[in-house]
């Protein structure tokens, strides 16, 4: 994935659904600085966030020239709705290369206008001290909990096809599901998760699928000290903005602990936190997440 490489998914072991998200990932170059992206063949009423921030960052990374500079920060802000039924042009603006950073312009685009925009900062690594916040230690050993659909299976009539759509992410709820969290105030919650297959050694992959597999909870945690989940009668959310700080190596095929908090509800939008801490302990990214959080609203963004 680095540079102009094209993504490959042909190590190990791969499900169905992680080779169609590393597909997804890898954008067509259509002219210097521009790049088209698609989206999956399901039935959604606009394009999910996660993959339009992940997209951005492949189409950034595909312009940085040095092999030695990796992402270590993004910051996005959701525009428009996305259609998913047209292609997504990705226009990248070369900000500046300097001799430790690299800074990128994101814009993507669908109809003639803007539905995302995204800068991100690429950086040489540097040896010095080193410090982190410690990862949770009351915290349930992935392979003991449920995964999707067995977690997910009383649900199963009342979810419809979207309790068999493929996932390419592998996620497992420690505080409950969205279901039973109703009517249980909280001011967080916790999930292991990670690519449903093996990947193979590109830093910038992994860097990209976490991107979108970090937008597929954040948001729910905003509602949850109200006892609240995205399920909930006339409720209405939307990411606003999204961003990301990288800051140690990472795997997305291992399990990952997503440690998400509530910050601020209120005014119809919800800030969300979260720590993302490799099985070991290491602090690997900080994510940061607004959106809108309305209840029984139908205004417009």
């Amino acid at each position: 994935m680095e540079g102009s490489g094209a993504l490959t998914c042909d190590t190990g072991r791969v499900t169905t659904a992680l080779d169609e998200l590393v597909k997804l990932l890898d954008l067509e170059a259509i002219e210097v600085n521009l790049f088209r992206g698609r989206s999956p063949d399901e039935s959604r009423q606009r394009v999910f966030g996660g993959q339009v921030a992940g997209q951005a960052l492949v189409a950034a990374t595909r312009t940085i020239d040095e092999p030695d500079r990796f992402v270590h920060s993004l910051h996005g802000y959701f525009l428009r709705p996305g259609d998913p039924t047209v292609p997504i042009l990705y226009e990248v603006d070369r900000i500046r290369d300097g001799k430790s950073f690299s800074t990128r312009r994101v814009v993507a685009i669908q109809h003639g206008r803007a539905i995302f925009n995204l800068q991100a900062s690429f950086h040489v690594h540097e040896p010095g001290p080193d410090h982190q916040i410690p990862m949770p230690a009351d915290v349930p050993a992935p392979e003991s909990l449920p995964d999707f659909k067995a977690r997910m299976a009383p649900y199963k009539e009342r979810m419809g096809e979207w309790y068999d759509r493929p996932r390419p992410i592998d996620i497992r709820h420690i505080d409950g599901d969205p279901f039973t969290r109703k009517g249980n105030p909280a001011v967080g919650q916790r999930v292991w998760m990670r690519a449903d297959g093996d990947l193979p050694d590109d830093p910038t992959l992994h860097a990209c699928i976490v991107t979108y597999a970090s937008d597929m909870t954040l948001l729910d945690t905003t509602v949850l000290p109200f006892g609240l989940s995205w399920e909930s009668p006339g409720m209405q959310m939307a990411s606003l903005d999204h961003a990301m700080w990288f800051h140690r190596p990472f795997r997305a095929d291992g399990w990952l602990l997503y440690d998400q908090a509530a910050v601020s509800s209120g005014a119809g939008r919800g800030l969300a936190g979260g720590a993302i801490f490799s099985a070991d302990g290491t602090l690997a990214v900080t994510v940061v997440q607004e959106g809108l959080a309305r209840v029984g609203t139908a205004v417009e963004r």
